[in-house]
């Protein structure tokens, strides 16, 4: 089935057979009060705002049968997978592997490193587990995607400028279409949201679409 959704830099057009919906690091640490995130002096309330709009993103998916991907950063416990320029750019008393309130920071199996509740994956669903900020980087998601024949990604998740952004570049250097929905992201600095976007709709859509969930909802459930 082939949509039209309002977006910026124009229209975006989209066979929904060949499309996937990545959902980016929607993690515990991140979002949660007295987690990782916000003991480094964060609002989590920021990221936790994106939350309602991924689960109705979640829902109008499966709801389609549209293939879900949800990643997660955690690292291995024994550390082996960081390079050591990773972990020093960490806060001394917040650094990857140490004690935090959900166990090790970022480590895979703790509880922190886990999705919240909310947007837990179904069993049918996938997993990508990734050491870095990008979703393709040391990981089988372009492979899965192209087992899927996929060609566009409906892209949500935190934070807009770090994970989300880093994806998003990586996907549209291997061919993929991206249109990222707006509310379903959140970043702990509303600016860095704002300008996260404009980059990627900057230039004819340099980086691909910006899309409101409401009007990617209407186009989806028009027929």
């Amino acid at each position: 089935m082939k949509i039209t959704v309002p977006a910026k830099p124009y229209p975006a057009e989209i066979d929904l057979t060949e499309t996937a919906v990545v959902i980016i690091d929607m993690q515990k640490d991140f979002i949660l009060p007295g987690g990782f995130g916000e003991s480094l002096g964060n609002d989590v309330a920021l990221l936790g705002a994106a939350v309602p709009p991924c689960e109705e993103l979640l829902a109008l998916a499966r709801a389609n049968n549209l293939l879900v991907i949800h990643t997660r950063e955690g690292h291995r416990g024994d550390l082996s997978d960081v390079f050591p320029a990773k972990l020093e750019r960490c806060k001394p008393s917040c650094k990857i592997g140490d004690p935090g309130p959900m166990g090790r920071i970022l480590i895979r199996g703790e509880d922190g490193h886990d999705f919240v509740d909310s947007l837990k994956p179904l069993a049918n669903e996938v997993v990508i587990e990734k050491p870095g900020k990008g979703a393709f980087y040391s990981t089988e998601l372009d492979l899965i995607l192209r087992r899927h024949h996929i060609k566009n990604l409906l892209v949500a998740g935190v934070t807009t400028e770090v994970c989300v952004s880093s994806t998003i570049r990586e996907a549209n250097d291997r061919g993929y279409n991206c249109v990222v929905v707006d509310e379903c992201c959140g970043s702990y600095f509303p600016e860095f949201h704002r300008v996260a976007l404009e980059m990627v709709a900057a230039q004819g859509g340099i980086f691909g679409f910006v899309c409101q969930l409401t009007d990617l909802t209407a186009a989806i459930n028009k027929d």
